[in-house]
């Protein structure tokens, strides 16, 4: 059997995690990425119990315990500290058996680049164009310093700015979310902020969270409401960010106070509408460049996660490329579809200034039945498992 060949455009989660996956799926792997160095962010991510096993599933076992912390708590709470509802994640981790893991991006990044070492990695390769050849079926990568590449698979794994998604469907206008993100990344102490714990704080068009990454190590966020233009270029200072949560909780003005200045990044909080097809022949796309998301559920990075094994799976052993990719897109497009929905349902909600809806946020939440809460949280935790083929008997069943 020809051994194919997969060109991963993007060498951020998503990529790295793809080209891992893939190699281990028999495929002869290459990754391209634009950036002339690979550089994480300081900042921080959940990756969720579904994404580990995701993970697993794909044959990656990159330690992310050991490198992180597992999550063992979450807290909602008031911008004083009053709490509005604990989440039970810690109950239904143990009953997905599969631990969500705090940790920092650089962490991460880092036990991806382990899993793919080996991989042929090129920076400062920016896709500019591809095009398929229709009596071989192989793609031809165009590169902006007028490289090329050609294999029998590409991935754009490109990021919210994919070069391969804007040649497959054309420009495209983002969905802003009414607020700007800052974050930070901090050695930090104090009795609210424990081993494993995750708590979120709501106010006005405001919120704030703490996150544990281990070892004494604070990863924090806040939002603040305001106009597209201002958010996109966000040029304040420390002191602003500070002024945005002046009397709320001790610990989230604490966090702020010790992180300094140039620590702290200001990013956009954006998503697009959400596309129905994503590739074309031997051509499609992953995380962010299929179905970018906004965070409010820290799923972002599990999605491309989940992505990338679906994908790997679809790929070993095909003898008929475009159709295994269309399978994996059929398979994939409404557990994300799902995702990016409800990231921008609860982001409303979370981040209303309405005086009449801010009390009924966080009164919706307090009384929540358990049970229901539970579903809710439950599905988001759980890694889709593909539906087992119909026996002979099931399908003359249904033929009757």
């Amino acid at each position: 059997m020809t051994q194919h060949k997969a060109l991963v455009i993007g060498a951020g989660i998503g990529g790295l995690t793809a080209a891992a996956a893939l190699r281990r799926a028999g495929l002869d792997v290459e990754i391209y990425e634009r950036a002339s160095e690979l550089k994480a962010a300081g900042s921080g991510l959940s990756v969720m119990s579904n994404a580990i096993t995701a993970l697993a599933e794909a044959g990656l076992d990159l330690g992310l315990e050991h490198r992180g912390t597992p999550l063992t708590s979450y807290h909602v709470r008031t911008t004083r500290g009053r709490l509005i509802r604990e989440f039970p994640f810690p109950d239904i981790i143990r009953k997905v058996g599969a631990p969500s893991v705090l940790i920092t991006r650089s962490a991460l990044q880092q036990a991806l680049r382990e899993a793919a070492d080996g991989i042929p990695l090129t920076l400062g390769a920016a896709a500019e164009d591809f095009t398929t050849d229709t009596s071989t079926g192989r793609v031809r990568v165009r590169f902006a310093d007028g490289r090329e590449a050609t294999g029998d698979v590409l991935v754009g794994a490109d990021g919210f700015h994919s070069a391969v998604r804007r040649r497959l469907v054309g420009p495209e206008e983002s969905q802003d979310s009414g607020y700007v993100v800052w974050l930070g990344l901090t050695p930090f102490s104090h009795p609210r902020f424990t081993p494993g714990s995750v708590t979120h704080y709501w106010g006005s068009g405001r919120r704030f969270g703490l996150v544990d990454m281990g070892g004494g190590l604070l990863y924090w966020w806040g939002t603040k409401n305001m106009p597209a233009e201002r958010s996109h270029d966000w040029r304040g200072g420390k002191a602003e960010v500070a002024a945005a949560f002046a009397g709320w909780a001790g610990e989230v003005r604490q966090a702020i106070e010790v992180t300094p200045e140039d620590a702290i990044l200001a990013v956009p909080s954006r998503d697009r509408p959400f596309l129905e097809r994503w590739g074309r022949g031997p051509v499609t796309l992953l995380g962010d460049a299929a179905h970018p998301m906004l965070t409010s559920l820290g799923q972002g990075c599990g999605m491309a996660i989940e992505d990338a094994a679906v994908l790997a799976r679809h790929l070993r052993g095909a003898t008929d490329v475009p159709r295994a990719l269309r399978a994996y897109e059929d398979e994939r497009r409404e557990r994300t579809r799902g995702m990016v929905a409800a990231s921008r349902a609860i982001s409303d909600f979370e981040q209303s200034e309405n005086p009449v809806r801010r009390p009924v946020r966080d009164a919706y939440f307090r009384f929540l039945p358990r049970r229901r809460l539970v579903g809710t949280l439950e599905g988001g935790l759980t890694f889709p498992r593909p539906a087992a083929p119909a026996t002979r008997t099931e399908e003359q069943s249904h033929a009757a």
